[in-house]
């Protein structure tokens, strides 16, 4: 995912997506903070957008009701 991901574009998305979106988000969060922990990180702004990305999915699976697992 290259650019912050509009919630109508997540909307159109199946329960199914959605999980794996989310767990694909909380993974690349994971590794931009290693990144910035150990220095290489080259801009901030892509931290940005997936907290952001993964805020508005938790929101959209809260609306509609869906079960996330917690894995």
């Amino acid at each position: 995912m290259a650019k912050a991901t509009k919630p109508a574009d997540i909307r159109a998305k199946s329960a199914d997506e959605l999980k794996t979106m989310l767990l694909d988000l909380k993974r690349e969060q994971f590794n931009l903070r290693f990144q910035r922990a150990t220095g290489q990180a080259e801009g901030t702004s892509r931290s940005r957008e997936v907290r952001r990305d993964i805020a508005r999915v938790k929101t959209i699976i809260a609306e509609t009701g869906v079960s996330a697992s917690k894995s």
